[in-house]
């Protein structure tokens, strides 16, 4: 999936997603948010200014959402966002409420239009987990300049080629065609660790867990 597939997913099929922030005392928070519009360098949605939601966003705006499209899990395709929002004001919301004039009827006059602010989660990763295709698929961007972490299972050189990763590996993407180490297609994988409970080698490791 391409990421400009992935922002129209989020943006028009998506749609509602829950977003988690933090409050004052580190607690989470969650909220149905809509984003309402989306491009290369992130993600756009408005809020009121009165709203709680706004204070935790103006002084933590560090910020995650998911969000699921499918009507059951064998046909669901979940996507998760974590970054940093931007406040942008009112002349952005009203752009945003220009795309999903639905909002008209939430706030129908424009004063009260008026306490509305836009926010862009500008700086990020992304990831989708598609459970419609089987095996899974799975891919991770970044935007907004953000640093690309190489995350998930690997096989290192201490594999001794018994295959017994590959056996029990749910997705079948383990594979030994090569000469040298085992291979994870990471694009299929799980991340069940079932390769690396199973290894008697150490050779399997979870380079998430050194890339924070």
């Amino acid at each position: 999936m391409r990421f400009e597939v992935l922002i129209r997913l989020i943006c028009e099929d998506i749609h509602t997603v829950v977003m988690s922030t933090s409050d004052e005392n580190g607690y989470p928070r969650t909220a149905a948010i809509d984003i309402m519009d989306g491009d290369e360098s992130g993600l756009y949605f408005l809020t009121a200014v009165g709203k709680s939601l706004y204070q935790r966003l103006k002084s933590r705006p560090r910020i995650s959402f998911t969000g699921i499209k499918g009507s059951d899990t064998m046909s669901r395709i979940a996507v998760t966002v974590s970054g940093e929002c931007a406040e942008l004001g009112n002349a952005e919301a009203l752009r945003l409420i220009g795309k999903n004039p639905y909002m008209l009827k939430i706030y129908p006059n424009e004063q009260a239009r008026r306490s509305l602010t836009a926010f862009k989660v500008c700086r990020g990763e992304a990831e989708y987990f598609d459970l419609s295709k089987l095996p899974p698929e799975r891919g991770r961007f970044v935007f907004g300049g953000l640093q690309e972490r190489n995350i998930g299972y690997i096989i290192n050189l201490k594999c001794t080629r018994c295959g017994k990763c590959a056996e029990i590996c749910p997705t079948g993407c383990i594979s030994g065609e090569a000469p040298g180490a085992f291979r994870i297609d990471r694009t299929r994988c799980l991340g069940c660790g079932a390769c690396m409970s199973i290894c008697a080698y150490g050779a399997v490791e979870n380079i998430g867990e050194k890339n924070g």
